[in-house]
């Protein structure tokens, strides 16, 4: 007997690129859905944005409050727009942190092995964390009125000022997605989130910017925060005269929009190259 070979060829096929079979939607709203759930599982974090908001404005409110006499309005009438509009800049640091954590934690690394767009992974954490900006306007906007501010607007007003809070918010949020990207531990993205604060308070918040020192009055007039209290505080007053400001409440609301529209044109491209640094 001849025993006969049999020849076998084996091929070897490139590998495929791997299918993106998410789409960018349902990415994102996974993602959001999962930051939400995480913070609705930790009760501390909902006291502690409670906590931190009451007692923002009650230092402002009866400490400071008693020493200014804004002469137009009541002080407090003054100051609840621009605290309202800050407490989206007080609660994003725990943006940077929650970022750096899961960077700690692998979360990003597992989900980059995922056939998923990287810029829907990043939006999903901007659109989750512009839900908790929401609810920490909300709350500062309740102890505000606690505390006596009272609307000289009409609600259509105040509603359009909240929803600039949020917008405003939601800007914020991705320069705070690329502190965390860059920092890579909480402790780190805490420490440099504090650059935030010269922007509060380098601002028309809570004081007039034409009681600054010059140099100090450039750099307040500046700079966006105090653009966009003097929106709120324009449609929360009603009239922007009211504030001791010169133009319109509809300049005040597009110079708001475009800041915003600047920093996430700013913001967010970078936020996904340190995402993609990564791989």
């Amino acid at each position: 007997m001849t025993d006969m070979g049999i020849a076998t060829t084996t091929r070897t096929q490139p590998l495929a690129a791997p299918v993106r079979t998410a789409s960018m939607y349902t990415t994102a709203m996974e993602v959001a859905t999962r930051l939400l759930r995480k913070y609705l599982r930790s009760p501390q974090l909902l006291v502690m944005s409670l906590a931190s908001g009451t007692i923002f404005v009650v230092l402002f409110r009866y400490i400071f409050g008693g020493a200014i006499d804004f002469g137009r309005v009541p002080y407090v009438d003054f100051l609840i727009p621009g605290m309202v509009m800050t407490s989206v800049l007080i609660a994003a640091p725990g943006t940077a942190v929650g970022v750096a954590e899961d960077g700690e934690h692998g979360f990003y690394d597992r989900l980059r092995s995922l056939p998923v767009p990287h810029i829907a992974l990043l939006s999903g954490r901007a659109l989750g964390e512009s839900v908790i900006v929401a609810w920490s306007v909300a709350i500062t906007a309740a102890i505000g009125f606690a505390v006596g501010f009272r609307l000289h607007g009409s609600v259509a007003e105040a509603l359009a000022a909240y929803a600039l809070c949020v917008v405003c918010g939601f800007a914020f949020i991705w320069m705070f997605i690329c502190v965390g990207l860059v920092a890579g531990n909480a402790q780190s993205a805490q420490g440099i989130s504090t650059v935030a604060y010269p922007l509060i308070f380098i601002s028309s918040a809570y004081v007039p910017v034409g009681t600054m020192p010059g140099w100090m009055r450039v750099m307040a007039e500046h700079q966006p925060v105090t653009v966009m209290c003097n929106a709120v505080r324009s449609l929360a007053l009603g009239d922007p005269a009211l504030a001791g400001l010169a133009h319109t409440t509809t300049y005040w609301v597009t110079l708001s929009l475009l800041w915003s529209a600047g920093i996430v044109a700013l913001f967010a491209p970078l936020a996904i190259a340190l995402y993609r640094r990564g791989t």
